[in-house]
């Protein structure tokens, strides 16, 4: 018996004991090979002993001030190493506890923007479909995955969406990957002139879309006109981050491969790689300016903002990727992972879609290939799969609703920045496994 409330109240986990690398071990001894860093956030794997050692440094020093009365050496040096490394003109850093917390903050941040700026009507937000921004109230409602919000939308504010940018189901035969990209960005000019500009703070987007769709990356040209959008309507853009920045596709931002920058970035997961609770907003000069010179405090104080252990083993972990070269190794071996993917699973009649960037893949499960019709939702082919990979000694992401909140159903990918070969050959096997050992149960 246990008195844990477990998210899901059903399961009976094992428990992980020890993990070294990509890999986890449980009681029983069983080694598991994490290929999806639990939700893409191991990038350096399990145990890395420099970021082992500024966690207990840092615990000799102080653990924690509230930093309602001090600052501390870690956040100070955190803030400075993601503002010196950030795409203009992004140049503060408010760190928080997690990736929730950090798009909470920064849709707070966005309205008291305007407020300062004396423009009490900017409120709403526009987001697109088949998104996720997190569990705290304001994220869940900006998010537009249906399943996720259902059960709480009396709690929710109100919040406004478009089609997301999903060549694999969305782009007509006739239109280009170009000319599908700009129409798509093109339904937020559509929302913002049928809302009012007055009245629209900010658009909210993954540049890599995550856990809802399956590492879906923008077609050329998309993020570029969605800039344009928002600079001619003065709203903001605002770029969830928490699952595919830091390094996960590539580059440290992932808005980097596109072109362009937010306004304000959330981060979180790859920012402490899973060794300390931490996330982060990224903040552009003139949004803090605004706040400064205005009533100069930002209303949203929590207990652990800053917490200088988090902190440490943040900045510990951000030099580990510099001083190991990793965000080239990203790039690189997740061209071998799309590779050797597209190689297993190219023909496959069950697997329509294989996506993503850098080490942040998604393959896109369905009934029929020719038609990309998904399986019976009631199937809970994710569900399977996950229960399948777990027996095989594999941690992945599945998930459902990829689609349209209730169809549909794929696997993340997101296997550490450290990955050798021979572990993504081992993954890319162990999945092979499993997805058969699923299709099987369901025949």
């Amino acid at each position: 018996m246990t008195h844990v409330f477990h998210r899901h109240t059903h399961s009976n986990l094992p428990f992980a004991v020890s993990g070294d690398g990509a890999y986890i071990v449980d009681q029983t001894g069983k080694t598991y090979l994490d290929a999806s860093g639990g939700a893409a956030v191991s990038c350096l794997g399990h145990s890395h002993p420099d970021v082992i050692r500024a966690i207990k440094d840092q615990l000799d020093a102080i653990p924690f001030a509230h930093t309602a009365f001090f600052t501390n050496e870690p956040l100070e040096q955190l803030a400075t190493h993601l503002a010196t490394r950030a795409p203009d003109p992004l140049d503060k850093v408010y760190v928080v506890s997690g990736g929730s917390e950090a798009m909470e903050a920064a849709l707070k941040m966005g309205r008291q923007y305007f407020l300062e700026r004396d423009e009490p009507s900017k409120r709403l937000y526009i987001a697109r479909l088949q998104s996720y921004h997190g569990n705290t109230l304001g994220a869940l409602a900006t998010g537009g995955n249906l399943w996720r919000r259902q059960p709480y939308d009396p709690l929710l504010m109100q919040a406004h969406h478009i089609a997301p940018c999903y060549a694999y189901r969305e782009q007509r035969t006739d239109e280009t990957a170009k000319t599908y990209a700009l129409r798509a960005a093109d339904e937020l000019e559509e929302k913002i002139l049928e809302l009012g500009a007055e009245n629209v703070i900010g658009f909210v987007a993954e540049p890599v879309v995550g856990a809802t769709l399956g590492a879906v990356p923008p077609e050329p040209g998309y993020f570029q006109r969605i800039r344009e959008i928002c600079d001619r309507h003065g709203i903001l853009l605002i770029l969830d981050e928490v699952m595919c920045g830091m390094g996960r596709t590539g580059t440290l931002f992932a808005c980097e491969q596109d072109g362009i920058c937010g306004d304000l970035i959330a981060i979180a997961k790859g920012l402490g790689g899973g060794y300390q609770p931490v996330g982060a907003v990224m903040v552009n000069e003139q949004i803090y300016q605004t706040i400064h010179q205005g009533t100069g405090f930002f209303q949203h104080g929590h207990t652990y903002l800053g917490h200088a252990v988090a902190c440490a083993a943040a900045l510990a972990v951000q030099h580990v990727i510099e001083q190991e070269n990793l965000l080239e190794r990203v790039q690189t071996m997740g061209t071998l992972l799309m590779e050797s993917l597209v190689a297993q699973f190219g023909e496959h009649p069950h697997v329509g879609d294989i996506r993503g960037r850098g080490l942040f893949v998604g393959l896109e499960f369905v009934a029929d290939k020719s038609t990309k019709s998904p399986f019976d939702p009631t199937l809970e082919v994710h569900r399977r799969l996950k229960s399948a990979a777990m027996d095989n000694g594999l941690i992945c992401y599945p998930m459902g609703g990829t689609v349209d909140g209730r169809q549909g159903s794929h696997v993340l990918l997101a296997p550490p920045y450290t990955v050798s070969e021979n572990q993504l050959s081992d993954i890319v096997d162990r999945l092979a496994i499993s997805l058969d050992t699923t299709l099987k149960t369901i025949d």
